[in-house]
């Protein structure tokens, strides 16, 4: 089977959908194998009935993603929040430093489903940069690739901090520092302006930017979800859907949480090739911060849909246990990777 076209996949084995048709599923789509950049599925009347995949909402997943190879894994990315080198300049003010290297290096996004990156420190998403407001942030970006990249940071700098061809581009084989003020408070997003930029983000040149307000928050359990997407043909369109970049992770694996207590998770989307990517959780509502630029909740919601760049702070508590999803609610997004669920203890 040749590369996957995911409309004409959908449309053959007739998928009505992971929230109305899990059974459609379990029976049809089985990602098993890489053939020509894309995804090899195996059919109903075609595998092995002997063996026992994994099966989490009507899907099963046969084998399983080598984080170890990735260099990374979505469950420690997940909470893994990084505050940088921290000192104090001669003003008094808390000065985090960071090092980010761009290098090209094979992802595999999917089982057996391998994507020609573009990454900060070897990551799709990089790293994801943690600081307070009024903190001063220093980035020096090493270019150790044939192409130009750079950061371009959502919130308060200068122009030549912009990181946009011109202004505070790093050449290949070149560095460059960038030099600002943490502001405004929220939930950001970094990724690279080089143009085409289209290629240059969907390769996975992108990453999460925390600023928290100087008052701080209520202490809670906090997390980062990058919603994104893969075009492993490189047709336009993408086969592969995830947060933090590995196809059903969190459903094969479900995120742990305690039960009564406060989860807060940053939530951005950065999915190419499709305007609008979404989330909802079951069994429950959320506390909605648009842009995590408030104090106070603007929503009070289960579902909430983003547009490319788009994103927010969502805060829920489960007061029973048990196995709760979330997702996309695009459902072909969820038969294609983008189902994840909370073990709620």
């Amino acid at each position: 089977m040749g590369s996957l076209d995911r409309r004409r996949f959908l449309k053959r084995f007739g998928i009505a959908g992971a929230l109305g048709g899990a059974a459609a599923v379990t029976h049809a789509v089985v990602p098993h194998t890489h053939q020509n950049g894309g995804i090899a599925l195996a059919q109903d009347d075609g595998h092995d009935a002997t063996k026992r995949p994994e099966m989490h909402g009507g899907h099963m997943v046969v084998g399983e993603v080598d984080h170890a190879r990735n260099g990374f894994s979505p469950y420690e990315i997940l909470t893994d929040f990084d505050g940088g080198e921290v000192s104090t300049d001669t003003r008094g003010r808390t000065v985090r430093e960071y090092e980010f290297v761009a290098v090209n290096k094979e992802i595999e996004v999917a089982p057996g489903v391998f994507f020609p990156a573009w990454t900060y420190n070897g990551r799709v998403p990089g790293p994801t940069i943690r600081a307070t407001e009024g903190d001063r942030i220093r980035i020096q970006l090493v270019n150790t690739t044939e192409h130009p990249h750079s950061i371009h940071f959502h919130g308060f700098h200068t122009s030549g901090m912009d990181g946009v061809p011109g202004q505070g581009e790093a050449l290949a084989g070149e560095t460059f520092t960038y030099d600002f003020i943490a502001a405004p408070f929220g939930t950001h997003l970094y990724h690279c302006h080089t143009l085409p930029l289209v290629q240059h983000i969907h390769r996975g040149l992108y990453g999460a930017f925390i600023v928290d307000p100087k008052q701080g928050r209520p202490e809670a359990n906090e997390m980062v979800m990058v919603m994104n997407g893969f075009d492993t043909n490189f047709d336009g369109e993408n086969e592969i859907y995830a947060i933090n970049s590995i196809a059903f992770a969190y459903a094969v694996k479900p995120i742990e949480i305690e039960r009564n207590a406060l989860q807060r998770a940053h939530v951005l989307n950065i999915t190419e090739f499709d305007p609008i990517n979404s989330i909802h959780i079951h069994a429950n509502f959320f506390d909605l911060y648009r842009t995590g630029t408030s104090l106070e909740p603007d929503e009070f919601t289960d579902t909430i849909s983003m547009g490319q760049a788009e994103r927010h702070m969502i805060e829920f508590t489960y007061p029973e246990a048990g196995h709760f999803m979330f997702h996309a609610h695009q459902t072909e997004f969820v038969d294609l990777g983008w189902l994840s669920a909370f073990e709620v203890k």
